[in-house]
């Protein structure tokens, strides 16, 4: 593959409905789009979704690091083995600029699929897509009659995993517990906390309220508390999933994997890419840490194809997956 040239943009879709959790309130997307074309005139899209309290980066931090990148990007890459190369010689930087690198590989590894007239699959050499994929539905802090609203029409979609973002008082969220449970009985629960606690005797009390006990909690902690985080995953009463706590392969070391009670959310754009995240998804199954394949609220399609190939690969670890919920959330879906 020969590059012409890559080129970013924000984009912004406004949202059908608000979306608010503990960290944000969202009412449109916080996307770059990148786009890479071929001197064969083949053109590739990737996109990635930056949140300062995931990864500390902004639109315009992500957009300044594609270009200050394009050129050389342009010169070197030519193949999946330049890619790596490249990613190796530039691994810190990476760490720090995450969503911003995913844009730009997703954009590579779809230009470099098109002009070898191939699936994604194919070019990575993984397995190709096969099956079913079974999404979860995902309930932000709405309002009661919002709320109720939404939990009936994922019911009437066929939805039977509900994630439930959390406000830490019980009174509040145990209503959100019965609004679900009344809706669909035989519903499976996890609570996404968004990083509400301090501690670990803050959490177990908050647990020892809730009206019913949840399939697992996501982020109680602040992120990457680990010495707190540790002390919580040897006295929890649930599994803890960790996102904001789990960023890269290197935090690893500061997580005791050998407890039952961690789980992973894997997010594509989070997580770097999609090299990165089959990387890291590969140590999980082999360390058999259970796998969710998550998503950025107001992620498009395109992200969300993407992460198809880790829910497909990594399929006997993954035990929830999340995605893009197209023009049911965004006006408009690229």
């Amino acid at each position: 593959m020969n590059i012409r040239d890559i080129q970013v943009q924000v984009l912004e879709i406004p949202f059908r409905l608000q979306f608010k959790h503990h960290n944000a309130d969202r009412s449109r997307t916080q996307t770059i789009l990148v786009r890479t074309r071929t001197l064969n005139g083949r053109i590739g899209f990737g996109e990635g979704c930056p949140r300062e309290y995931v990864t500390d980066e902004t639109l315009a931090s992500c957009t300044a690091f594609v270009r200050d990148h394009a050129h050389d990007l342009c010169g070197n890459i030519h193949s999946t083995e330049d890619l790596r190369s490249w990613m190796d010689q530039h691994q810190h930087h990476i760490d720090t600029n995450p969503a911003a690198w995913c844009a730009i590989e997703l954009s590579l590894l779809d230009a470099m699929s098109k002009d070898l007239g191939q699936s994604i699959e194919e070019t990575l050499g993984t397995p190709p897509l096969s099956g079913t994929f079974q999404y979860t539905a995902v309930l932000g802090d709405n309002s009661p009659s919002a709320f109720t609203k939404l939990v009936k029409r994922y019911v009437a979609l066929g939805f039977e995993d509900f994630k439930v973002k959390i406000t830490g008082a019980t009174n509040n969220d145990n209503d959100k517990l019965s609004l679900v449970l009344s809706a669909a009985p035989e519903a499976r629960i996890r609570l996404d906390a968004n990083n509400i606690w301090e501690t670990t005797g803050e959490v177990l009390a908050y647990l020892d309220e809730l009206s019913c006990t949840p399939f697992a909690l996501e982020e109680p902690l602040q992120p990457r508390a680990f010495n707190e985080l540790n002390r919580l995953l040897a006295n929890t009463p649930v599994p803890i999933i960790l996102d904001e706590s789990f960023l890269n392969k290197g935090h690893f070391d500061h997580i005791d994997t050998n407890n039952d009670n961690v789980f992973v959310n894997l997010r594509v754009s989070k997580m770097g890419g999609l090299t990165r995240s089959r990387a890291v998804a590969q140590l999980l199954s082999e360390t058999r840490v259970p796998i969710i394949i998550g998503a950025q609220v107001g992620e498009t399609s395109l992200l969300t194809r993407a992460a198809l190939c880790l829910a497909n690969e990594f399929k006997d670890s993954v035990i929830a997956q999340e995605g893009a919920f197209g023009t049911l959330l965004l006006e408009t879906d690229i």
